[in-house]
């Protein structure tokens, strides 16, 4: 195979708009080799958005699949004969996927599609929501580490980093990890027949000792704080005096040191803005989506490889 027959695309190629690509049935006659579809296909009519030919025998039944990218004679009229085509990914570094929940035009979920389903593929096609079809080339997500504590369950900023993933065309393909801190295991640091917890709404218990909420302003007692600087500021103005501590700040943790991933983490200090360090990003406790969505940008201009779609 020489150069002038595979076009150069990826890690994580997506074409922008799913409109340009287009699925071909070919003859069983004509192998899907570049040459064998270049024979077949140049001189064609192909339409004025088609970019790129998923080139397969059977529309409805799985079996080989070629990605190819075509040029037309002109992008003016409606549909236009082809000049050129070129090899994105033959038959075997391309995987054809059928997933009826996934939305072709979010590039992490593409991409999340190719690591569940076609591991090792070079190039992924995905039918997937609304019959639209879409590819990703050399799938390699950016991954993001998540630190939160919990409860309250599900944890909530790697469910909103989530489902701000799941729903961002222009973002490049995005791997969210959690990183989860258990209340539990956070008060074993020091141990205690007694804790006071930030607030009765997470939820929180610890097998085999009281539990308190500093929310509800209980009478003094002697407790360990399971909390952060907000909640130890909060018992001293009810109480005047810091009790012992367990700090269970999620942006604690990279604040001295770079992760070793690009990390999303919260503060409870931040109460609008929205901060960032070496590898990584801290958003309010109470943090918006738009907030999430704003750190994710943040953390992939910096740390994630430069991306250009289709």
């Amino acid at each position: 195979m020489t150069d002038e027959t595979r076009v150069a695309c990826g890690p994580n190629f997506v074409p922008l708009r799913y409109r340009g690509v287009a699925v071909a049935t070919i003859p069983r006659d004509v192998p899907l080799d570049v040459v064998s579809l270049r024979a077949h296909l140049l001189g064609r009519d192909a339409y004025r958005r088609t970019r790129f030919l998923v080139a397969r025998r059977d529309p409805d039944v799985p079996g080989p699949t070629a990605l190819l990218q075509i040029t037309r004679e002109s992008a003016e009229p409606i549909f236009s004969p082809v000049t050129r085509v070129d090899l994105v990914a033959g038959p075997d570094e391309c995987a054809y996927i059928v997933e009826p929940e996934a939305d072709t035009g979010i590039p992490s979920v593409l991409a999340a599609v190719a690591r569940d389903r076609a591991p090792g593929a070079r190039a992924v096609v995905v039918q997937g929501r609304y019959a639209h079809v879409n590819v990703i080339v050399e799938p390699q997500p950016l991954r993001i580490v998540v630190r939160e504590v919990v409860p309250p369950e599900p944890a909530k900023l790697p469910d909103q980093a989530r489902r701000v993933v799941d729903v961002t065309e222009d973002l490049p393909p995005v791997e969210i990890v959690a990183d989860l801190a258990r209340l539990s295991d956070l008060a074993a640091q020091h141990v205690s027949t007694h804790y006071l917890l930030p607030c009765r709404g997470s939820g929180g218990e610890v097998p085999g000792a009281r539990v308190s909420y500093l929310d509800e302003h209980p009478e003094r007692a002697d407790w360990t704080l399971l909390g952060c600087t907000r909640s130890l500021q909060i018992h001293r103005w009810f109480y005047g005096d810091e009790p012992p501590t367990v700090d269970f700040c999620p942006k604690r943790a990279v604040s001295g040191a770079r992760p070793a991933d690009p990390t999303l983490t919260k503060c409870c200090l931040q109460e609008e803005h929205i901060e960032q360090g070496d590898g990584w990003v801290s958003v309010p406790w109470g943090s918006s989506l738009e907030h999430v969505a704003t750190a994710l940008r943040m953390l992939v201009e910096r740390e994630g490889p430069s991306w250009a779609p289709g």
